[in-house]
């Protein structure tokens, strides 16, 4: 109570109070002396162990890396087997399909000429339509009969050697109809004796007595040309020509002459007189020349650029630098005014024979020909016919003699009467004049 000296209750001494509030303040570190990383205290207890870094060396980096590749190749290698694995049923399946393709549509090959042997498995062929290419020789294919110049079959795509054509089948050699022997002779020719004498002089006797033309001192002609009406007798002179001298007979008709494409024409003349000069003595007979030997104009069209150079190749096998030696050569046609000058002149073709129609001896003689092996009635006159005024060949003839034949035939009789041969000669001369066939459109 003393110590209050105000005398009021509840109140305190204001230096107590500051004093209380200096106890009452926390303590503060005081500032670090030194400059550095503070040292860590160790934990208390067993300090844990562990494993060092350990560093791979060189040979070891370099073997991990190798196993590494190998690694990634084992993984390509899989994943190639799983797809190999998964696409080989359609491939399968493909190829199975193809195949069945391939053998309906067969193999395609073109033809082709072998220009050059290199050797036993290569050799240089051409075709007609392009260039020359260097190819393979199949193996199954015999090298023994295969020479340069000779008509191969080639592979569509790679153009390799797989056959050789036959001059059978060849289409170059195959237009020429070879007969060795023909079964033709001059006794089944009726009349034309002048027209026989002068091919005889022209072609036989060359070939047969070669040493007369020697002694004259003259060239045998090199060519003849028979022209006239269709149907009298030109190309059955020649075959009876080429039977009497057994000369190899080599026919063409002239539109044969005439190829698809761009050189092939001159090339099937120059292989016509090849074949001719192999199996000489031989007789070339081009049917119908007037096919490809009309006059030269100025050509409008490919084709008929290309029917000229055939022309010229004719002309130029015809009076070449070769001489042609037994090689004679026949043309035949029924408009010898519509040919080229230069083809009919001296020096190619030297004899030019005309056909008449026949006269009545002819006439005659034709149906003595023809009738002879016929069986005959009693009532038949052959002068009936011999003496009419109407123009008959010697097909024409021929023709009348058949369609008697057929019409006994369909009587069946045996023998021909005079009744058939009238209305054989009017069924023949109608059908010549251009009517049509009797019942035709009954």
């Amino acid at each position: 109570m003393g110590q209050n000296q105000s005398g009021l209750p509840g109140q305190q001494d204001p230096n107590a109070q500051k004093e209380k509030e200096k106890k009452a303040k926390k303590y503060e570190q005081p500032a670090p002396t030194r400059i550095g990383k503070k040292k860590k205290k160790k934990a208390s207890g067993i300090q844990e162990s562990k494993l060092p870094v350990v560093v791979p060396h060189t040979k070891c980096k370099l073997k991990l890396l190798k196993l590494e590749r190998v690694k990634d190749y084992l993984l390509m290698e899989e994943e190639f087997i799983q797809n190999q694995e998964r696409l080989r049923p359609a491939e399968e399946k493909t190829q199975e399909e193809r195949s069945k393709v391939d053998d309906l549509r067969g193999t395609p090959m073109g033809v082709g000429t072998l220009e050059e042997m290199i050797d036993d498995n290569h050799a240089i062929v051409s075709s007609s339509v392009g260039p020359e290419y260097y190819v393979n020789i199949m193996t199954f294919v015999d090298k023994d009969q295969i020479e340069p110049g000779c008509s191969i079959l080639m592979h569509n795509k790679v153009l390799s050697v797989v056959g050789l054509l036959a001059d059978d089948v060849d289409p170059m050699v195959s237009v020429m109809k070879v007969d060795k022997a023909p079964l033709e002779s001059y006794a089944d020719i009726g009349g034309l004796e002048s027209q026989i004498t002068e091919i005889k002089e022209a072609v036989e006797l060359p070939m047969t007595h070669p040493e007369l033309y020697e002694e004259v001192g003259i060239k045998p002609p090199k060519g003849v040309i028979l022209y006239g009406e269709p149907g009298t007798g030109k190309t059955l002179l020649a075959k009876a020509v080429a039977n009497h001298t057994s000369a190899t007979f080599l026919r063409v008709v002239g539109s044969e002459l005439i190829q698809k494409y761009l050189g092939d024409g001159p090339k099937l003349v120059r292989e016509l007189f090849r074949v001719a000069d192999e199996h000489a003595p031989s007789i070339v007979f081009i049917d119908e020349i007037d096919a490809v030997g009309t006059k030269r104009y100025d050509a409008t069209s490919g084709g008929e650029r290309e029917i000229q150079r055939t022309m010229l190749e004719l002309l130029n096998q015809l009076d070449g630098f070769d001489s042609r030696g037994d090689v004679k050569v026949i043309l035949a046609t029924n408009k010898i005014e519509s040919l080229d000058p230069a083809l009919l002149r001296p020096g190619r073709i030297d004899r030019k024979i005309e056909f008449p129609m026949p006269d009545v001896k002819t006439k005659r003689h034709i149906f003595g020909i023809h009738t002879t092996k016929m069986t005959l009635a009693d009532d038949v006159n052959l002068e009936e016919f011999v003496m009419s005024k109407d123009e008959l060949s010697g097909a024409d003839i021929k023709a009348i003699c058949t369609e008697a034949g057929l019409l006994a035939l369909r009587e069946r009789r045996m023998k021909v009467s005079q009744a058939e041969f009238r209305k054989a000669k009017e069924n023949v001369l109608y059908k010549k004049k251009g009517g049509h066939p009797e019942g035709l459109y009954l």
